[in-house]
């Protein structure tokens, strides 16, 4: 069975390690503020202005002014700071944000990503991504592996223009964790019940398979 929306933000969250700045992207990546292990200490960053961002708020924690790039209500950590968003992207274009994690339309076998904007499709803004993806030490993408037509959206080569060069490092989708080293996919895991066949299937750029491949603990 193909991961959940809170399947694929567990998994990402098990990822995090302790004493890490971590930025989170719009969509599932915000997610993943729910899933983050009690055993370690995860400074979340939000680019609009947040350091030590919460998990989701329950009904009676709703503060209309806390929220995140994307507009949600979220809560703040403790520790947690505020500040302006100059400040906020300072510390990700100096390189403080240890991972990132963000959402993808298309990535490729060389690690290049495209995520702001389809041709022809009105585009609100690219948001932070691209200096996401330059100030970054580790870059996690998420998404479907296939678009609603069934299309791979890993490449050999993306067709979208691009956010980001060479950049990526590890994909997590709906059927599987991969790596990008060497101008290829690595597949390092795989969903629960769902077969290297039909990862390898859906990935339409160069898939090394290597050994057995475990499934994912999610």
């Amino acid at each position: 069975m193909a991961l959940s929306r809170e399947q694929i933000a567990m998994r990402v969250a098990q990822e995090f390690k302790d004493g890490s700045y971590v930025n989170l992207g719009i969509g599932i990546p915000t997610l993943a503020a729910n899933y983050v292990s009690d055993d370690i200490s995860v400074m979340l960053q939000s680019e609009n202005g947040l350091l030590g961002m919460g998990r989701y708020p329950s009904e009676n924690e709703v503060d209309a002014d806390m929220i995140n790039a994307g507009k949600e209500t979220v809560t703040a950590s403790t520790g947690a700071s505020i500040f302006s968003s100059a400040e906020s992207f300072a510390m990700i274009r100096g390189g403080h944000v240890d991972f990132t994690v963000l959402g993808a339309f298309e990535v490729d076998q060389q690690g290049n990503i495209a995520s702001w904007m389809i041709p022809g499709k009105l585009v609100k803004g690219m948001g932070g991504a691209m200096d996401l993806v330059a100030g970054a030490k580790n870059i996690i993408v998420t998404m479907t592996h296939a678009d609603k037509h069934g299309n791979s959206k890993l490449l050999e080569h993306c067709k979208l223009p691009l956010t980001g060069v060479n950049c990526i490092t590890h994909i997590i989708t709906d059927l599987a964790m991969l790596e990008i080293k060497d101008n290829a996919f690595h597949l390092r895991e795989r969903a629960p019940g769902v077969s290297v066949d039909e990862i390898r299937e859906k990935t339409a750029g160069n898939l090394i398979v290597e050994g057995d491949i475990p499934e994912m603990r999610v």
